[in-house]
C-alpha cells in the first residue's frame, strides 16, 4: 500500500472525479472535504484507506478565453465569491455566519469582551438598543473562533422562545428549550449519566425550571462554558424567591474559566445590596465598592469599567449610523367621569370603603383580605366595566379559615396573590398576570345590583374612557400611525377589542392576552403582518418578549401601570432598535377626576418620568414591595365623598404617602445620579470601532451587496425582480418558478423557496416579507449554482451569458490597458488557548489590477474593486476580446512571486487583526497564519482604454 499524503487544511485536492478544499477536522486517516464552489453543507468524508483511487493534490485551473462573456457576468462572479464566504479573514471570525447586520455601536460590548482572557461582562443598555443582539455577538464570535463549543441562555420562562428564535433566525445557533414542559421529552433516550446540557450543546433555560436545588446541582455540573444571563436583575439575593436565582449564578460564577454574559435595562432597581451581588458576579471583588474607601475605590472602578457597559439613547447618536432610534412622541388624554358612570364609581368607591370598615377587629387575614378586595375593586373599575364586573363576579378565595388551616400560611399567600393581581409586582419580577383579581367577598342584593350597573354602562354611548380611546385612535389612524392599546386586564383587553372592531371594520384588530401560550400569542401577532392596517389590544404579557417595532408605531396606555418602569417596557416594545418610522407616537389616557389616576400619574408616574428626563435613564420606582404604593390607593380610599368632592379636595395633595414617596423618589435619583457618575466606564468611542466594522463590510459585503448580487443573479437567470408599488413600495417580487435553471429551482423548492416571493434588503423587513441577507437560502442558491456554472466548462459553453470568469472592454475608466485579476485567498489560522490549538480554514476574495506598462507590480484597494463596476463604452468584437484575455492568461505564470507576496501579506495582516481585537489571548495563547499557495485566480478581466 502506498504511503498517504498529509493534506493541510485549505489545500485542494482531487477525489472521486472531482476537485475538493481540504476542511480544518481531517487528520491522518480521514479527509473532510467541501467541493470547489459549492456550499459548506455539500461537505463530505472520506475515509482514506478504503478509497479505491488515491487523493491526489490539486490545482486551481485558471481562466480560458472559452470561458468569457460579457462584463456584467464577471461582476456577478466577483459577488458571488464574496458572500459565499462564511469563514472570512477580517478581524471578526463571525461575520459571515450573521443574518443581521449589526450596527457599529452594538460592537462595543463585542470589542470589550474580546478584551478579556475569560469574558464576564453587565451589558446594562436601555431597553430597545439591542442587547439581545450584542450578547449573541460576543458568543457567535467565541464559537467561530473555537474558544467555546457549548452555550446556555438563562431567561425568564416567557422570553425563551424569543431567545430560541433570535439564535436560530439572526446568528445560526440551533438551540433547545429546557424547561418543565419539554425536559422529558429532551432526556428520553439520553444514557443515565448524560446530562441535557451535554447532550445538546445549546440550550435556552427558564429560570424558573433551573433554579431549584436538585437541577441547580445538575446544571452546575453540566454546565458549558459560556452562559447568557437575561433581565440578570432578577437573579439577585434580593426579592422574595429571587434566593434560588440568585445561588445558582453564585456557583456558576465561582468557576474562574467560564465566560458569562448578564443583561439587564435596569442594573440598579433600587436595592442597594442586590446591585453589589450583580457587580459581584463579575468579580467578587466588585461588591467591595460599596463599602470601599476613596483610595480604594479608584482601582476597582477603573476594573469594573472593562467589565460594565451602560448607554443610553443620547449616548448612540454620536455613532455615524444610518440606523438612528425614532423619536418618542409624547403625550397625554383625558375624559370626566360623568353620568351614570361617575355615579357607578362614586357607589362602588364607597362599597370598597365599606369593605374595609367593616373588616376593623376581625382578625388579621380578614383584615388583609378586605383590603385586597378594595384595592382590587378600585383598580379594575378605572380599567372597564368588564374588569368589574369580573372582579365583583369572582368570590375572594380563603375568605373563610377552616380548622387545621395555618392563619399565618393564608396571609402570605393572600398578600402573595394581592401583590401579584392588584399591583404591578417588585422591579426585580413585574408581573404578566392579567386576570381580574377577585373582590367578591359576600353575596349581596347591593353587589348584584352593582355587577348589573356596570354591565349597562358598558360601550362607548356610556363609557367616557371608551369613547375618548375610539376618538384617538381615530386620530392616529388616520395619520397613517399602527398603535398598539396596552390594557391592565385580559376582560378589559376584549371589551375593547370588541368596540375597535365595531368602529374600525376597515382594520384588524385582535386582543392578545395571557389565557394563550407564549407560541400562540406569536403566531397572533405575526399574523397581523398581512393586514394593511392593523391594531393590537394586548395585556403586559407583551410587555415583554415579543417585539412589535416592525408592525406598530404607536402606544396607547388605556390602563396606566402604577409602575413605571412598566410604561417603559410597552413603549420599548416599539420604540426600539429596528423602529423603520422616524416618530413613535405614546398616549396615556386617564380619568380627569379619577382619584386613583390623578394619585398614580401626579406621585408616581411623572415623577419618574422628570427624573428620567434629568439623568436620562429609568429610576426604578421606590417601593418596598408595593408597600408606598398601596398606601397612596388607601389614602384615595379612605377620603370620604363623591368621586367629583375627593377629585377637588385632593387638588395634587395626596397626604402623607404622597410625601413618603416624593422622600423615597429623591433617595433613588441621588443614589442613580451618585451611581451614574460612580460607575461611568470608559466607553469606545466610534474611532475606535468603526475601523473594524469597516474592514469587515469590505470582506464580506453589506446589505447593499446582497441586493445588487440577487438583482443581477435573477435577472440574469431569466425572472428578474418586479418591484412592489402602493402601500407595499419598497420592496420586491421574485417568481422562482421563472428562473431558468430546473437544478436551481429544485434547489431553492428543497430550502421551501417556491412560487412569488416577496423579499426584502434591509432590516426591518417589511410586514409578510422575506428578509435576505448573505446567510439566506436564497443567496447561498444562487451564488452556488452559478459558481458551479462558472467552473464548469459545460455549463459556460451552454450558459454563457449566466456568470464568466474572463471578459475585455472598452471603458473610460482607465487610460492604458490594464487586468483586473479576481483572486480567492485560504489561510490556515491555528489558535493556541488554554492549552489546546485549533486550526481554523480562513477564506476572502481580493481584487488587484496590473496596469500595462508597469510591470508585474499589483494594485489593490477600493479604487481597484472599483474596476470591475466599470461601464463599457462600445461593444468589442469577440475575436478581440479574446485576443486581449490572451495575452493577459500568458502574463499569469509571471505574476506567481506577486501573487504569493501578496498571499503572504494579507495573511500578516489577517494575524495583526486577530491579535489586535483579541488582545486577551496575548496573555493566554497564541494565534499562528499561513496562507495556503497557490493563490487560486478566479477570473481575469481587461480594462482597454476607449
Amino acid at each position: 500500500m502506498t504511503a498517504q499524503v498529509h493534506f493541510q487544511p485549505g489545500s485542494l485536492v482531487s477525489a472521486r472525479g472531482r476537485d475538493w478544499i481540504v476542511l480544518p477536522q481531517s487528520d491522518g486517516d480521514t479527509l473532510h472535504l467541501r467541493p470547489l464552489g459549492a456550499a459548506a453543507d455539500d461537505a463530505t468524508l472520506i475515509y482514506l484507506p478504503v478509497e479505491r483511487q488515491p487523493v491526489t493534490p490539486a490545482s486551481f485551473p485558471w481562466p480560458t478565453v472559452g470561458q468569457a462573456s460579457n462584463h456584467a457576468a464577471g461582476q456577478l462572479l466577483r459577488d458571488a465569491l464574496q458572500l459565499k464566504l462564511r469563514s472570512g479573514a477580517g478581524p471578526f471570525r463571525s461575520f459571515g455566519n450573521l443574518a443581521v447586520e449589526p450596527r457599529a455601536y452594538q460592537l462595543v460590548p463585542l470589542l470589550m469582551a474580546l478584551k478579556q482572557a475569560v469574558v464576564r461582562l453587565l451589558v446594562a443598555d436601555d431597553v430597545g438598543i439591542g442587547k439581545t443582539i450584542e450578547a449573541a455577538l460576543i458568543v457567535r464570535e467565541l464559537i467561530d473562533r473555537g474558544e467555546i463549543a457549548r452555550l446556555s441562555v438563562l431567561c425568564p420562562p416567557h422570553l425563551c422562545e424569543q431567545w430560541q428564535r433570535e439564535l436560530r433566525d439572526r446568528f445560526h445557533i440551533d438551540a433547545v428549550v429546557v424547561r418543565s414542559t419539554t425536559a422529558g421529552r429532551l432526556e428520553r433516550g439520553l444514557p443515565a449519566n448524560q446530562s441535557v446540557f451535554e447532550a445538546y450543546p445549546y440550550t435556552v433555560v427558564s429560570l424558573d425550571y433551573i433554579k431549584s436545588d436538585r437541577r441547580r446541582d445538575e446544571f452546575q455540573r453540566a454546565c458549558p462554558e459560556c452562559v447568557i444571563v437575561d433581565e440578570a436583575h432578577t437573579c439577585t439575593v434580593s426579592g422574595q424567591g429571587r434566593q434560588q436565582r440568585y445561588t445558582l449564578l453564585k456557583g456558576l460564577a465561582e468557576n474562574p474559566e467560564r465566560h458569562l454574559i448578564l443583561l439587564t435595562a435596569t442594573p440598579h432597581s433600587g436595592d442597594e445590596e442586590a446591585f453589589f451581588n450583580l457587580l459581584g458576579l463579575l468579580d467578587p471583588q466588585f461588591r467591595e465598592l460599596k463599602d470601599a474607601p476613596a483610595d480604594a475605590r479608584q482601582p476597582l472602578r477603573a476594573r469594573l469599567a472593562r467589565h460594565f457597559v451602560q448607554r443610553r439613547r443620547p449616548d448612540i447618536e454620536e455613532w455615524q449610523d444610518r440606523q438612528v432610534f425614532p423619536e418618542r412622541l409624547t403625550a397625554e388624554i383625558t375624559y370626566q367621569l360623568t353620568g351614570a358612570w361617575g355615579r357607578l364609581f362614586d357607589e362602588v368607591l364607597t362599597y370598597a370603603r365599606t369593605l374595609v370598615e367593616r373588616a376593623e377587629g376581625q382578625g388579621a387575614l380578614r383584615q388583609r383580605m378586605s383590603w385586597w378586595a378594595a384595592l382590587a375593586l378600585l383598580r379594575c373599575i378605572s380599567s372597564s366595566p368588564a374588569a368589574a364586573v369580573n372582579a365583583l363576579r369572582t368570590r375572594l378565595a380563603g375568605g373563610a379559615l377552616g380548622e387545621g388551616v395555618d392563619e399565618a400560611q393564608s396571609l402570605e399567600e393572600a398578600e402573595a396573590q394581592g401583590r401579584e393581581r392588584v399591583l404591578d409586582g417588585a422591579e426585580d419580577d413585574l408581573t404578566t398576570q392579567d386576570i381580574e383579581p377577585a373582590a367578591c367577598t359576600e353575596d349581596s342584593q347591593l353587589l348584584g345590583e352593582l355587577i348589573a350597573k356596570a354591565e349597562a354602562l358598558a360601550g362607548p354611548a356610556q363609557d367616557p374612557k371608551l369613547k375618548r380611546l375610539l376618538e384617538h385612535l381615530d386620530e392616529l389612524t388616520t395619520a397613517g400611525l399602527q398603535p398598539v392599546v396596552f390594557c391592565r386586564y385580559i376582560a378589559t383587553a376584549h371589551y375593547v377589542a370588541d368596540a375597535l372592531r365595531k368602529a374600525f371594520r376597515n382594520h384588524r384588530v385582535q386582543a392578545v392576552t395571557g389565557e394563550s401560550a407564549p407560541s400562540e400569542r406569536e403566531a397572533a401577532v405575526d399574523a397581523m403582518g398581512e393586514a394593511e392596517r392593523r391594531i393590537l389590544v394586548a395585556t403586559d404579557c407583551l410587555s415583554e418578549g415579543i417585539n412589535l417595532q416592525h408592525l406598530f408605531t404607536a402606544v396607547v396606555h388605556y390602563d396606566l401601570s402604577w409602575n413605571p418602569t412598566r410604561h417603559e417596557q410597552r413603549e420599548g416594545r416599539v420604540d426600539r432598535f429596528g423602529q423603520k418610522a422616524r416618530e413613535v407616537r405614546t398616549t396615556m389616557l386617564f380619568g380627569r377626576d379619577n382619584p386613583v389616576d390623578g394619585a398614580v400619574l401626579h406621585v408616581i408616574l411623572r415623577k419618574a418620568e422628570s427624573i428620567r428626563k434629568e439623568l436620562g435613564v429609568l429610576v426604578p420606582m421606590p417601593d418596598d414591595e408595593g408597600k408606598l404604593t398601596q398606601a397612596l390607593v388607601g389614602a384615595v380610599l379612605l377620603r370620604k365623598g363623591s368621586v367629583a368632592t375627593v377629585s377637588r379636595q385632593q387638588s395634587l395633595d395626596f397626604g402623607q404617602p404622597a410625601v413618603e414617596i416624593e422622600t423615597a423618589w429623591q433617595s433613588a435619583r441621588e443614589r442613580a445620579a451618585r451611581n451614574r457618575t460612580l460607575f461611568a466606564q470608559r466607553r469606545l468611542k466610534p474611532e475606535d470601532v468603526l475601523p473594524e466594522w469597516q474592514k469587515t463590510l469590505a470582506v464580506l459585503g453589506g446589505e447593499e451587496d446582497v441586493a445588487r448580487f440577487v438583482r443581477r443573479a435573477a435577472a440574469r437567470l431569466g425572472a428578474p425582480l418586479e418591484v412592489t408599488t402602493g402601500a407595499a413600495a419598497g420592496h420586491w417580487k421574485l417568481h422562482a418558478g421563472s428562473l431558468s435553471s430546473g437544478a436551481l429551482r429544485e434547489r431553492l423548492a428543497g430550502e421551501g423557496l417556491e412560487g412569488t416571493l416577496r423579499i426584502d434588503f434591509h432590516q426591518p423587513p417589511a410586514p409578510g416579507t422575506l428578509f435576505i441577507h448573505r446567510t439566506h437560502p436564497l443567496v447561498a442558491c444562487l451564488a452556488d449554482h452559478l459558481l458551479e456554472n462558472a467552473l464548469d466548462d459545460q455549463a459556460v459553453a451552454d450558459a454563457a451569458a449566466d456568470i464568466a470568469r474572463a471578459g475585455a472592454i472598452f471603458t473610460v475608466a482607465v487610460s492604458t490597458r490594464t487586468a483586473v485579476l479576481l483572486l480567492r485567498l485560504r489561510h490556515q489560522l491555528t489558535v493556541t488557548h488554554r492549552g489546546h490549538s485549533r486550526l481554523l480554514l480562513c477564506e476572502e476574495t481580493v481584487t488587484v489590477a496590473v496596469a500595462e506598462g508597469q510591470g508585474d507590480g499589483l494594485l489593490a484597494g477600493d479604487a481597484v474593486r472599483q474596476l470591475l463596476d466599470a461601464e463599457p463604452a462600445r461593444n468589442m468584437p469577440p475575436p478581440l476580446r479574446d485576443h486581449h484575455l490572451q495575452q493577459q492568461l500568458d502574463r499569469l505564470p509571471a505574476l506567481q512571486p506577486a501573487l504569493e507576496k501578496l498571499a503572504r501579506g494579507r495573511a500578516q495582516t489577517l494575524l495583526d487583526d486577530h491579535r489586535r481585537v483579541r488582545e486577551a489571548a496575548r496573555g493566554s495563547g497564541e494565534y499562528r497564519v499561513i496562507p495556503s499557495l497557490p493563490v487560486d485566480v478566479m477570473g481575469v478581466f481587461v480594462l482597454v482604454p476607449a
